[in-house]
């Protein structure tokens, strides 16, 4: 996985994905709507409305206060321990 920030502000980040679809785009983008602080999230892999582009692109909206990369890396953190929770409950259950 590849990625390439596009735009840093204080409450905006656009940051590239490459190699990413809509799956793993929609898990990230529903972690960071239930991240505090945050009020948007979207993304785009539409390359006709991107310019020609095909790696999706993450757009985080954050409220004043909440750095958007740390909104970020918060959202990582939850997919990552629930993904976690997922294979331990998957795991026993067999």
């Amino acid at each position: 996985m590849e990625l390439r920030v596009i735009e840093n502000e204080p409450t905006e980040l656009s940051i590239e994905i490459a190699g990413e679809d809509h799956t793993f785009m929609n898990v990230l983008k529903g972690a960071l709507l239930e991240t505090e602080g945050v009020a948007a999230a979207t993304y785009d892999v539409n390359p006709e409305q991107s310019g020609g582009q095909t790696d999706p692109v993450l757009t985080v909206k954050t409220e004043e206060g909440t750095d958007p990369l740390d909104a970020l890396a918060d959202a990582a953190g939850n997919v990552k321990a629930k993904s976690t929770s997922f294979r331990e409950t998957f795991e026993a259950a067999h």
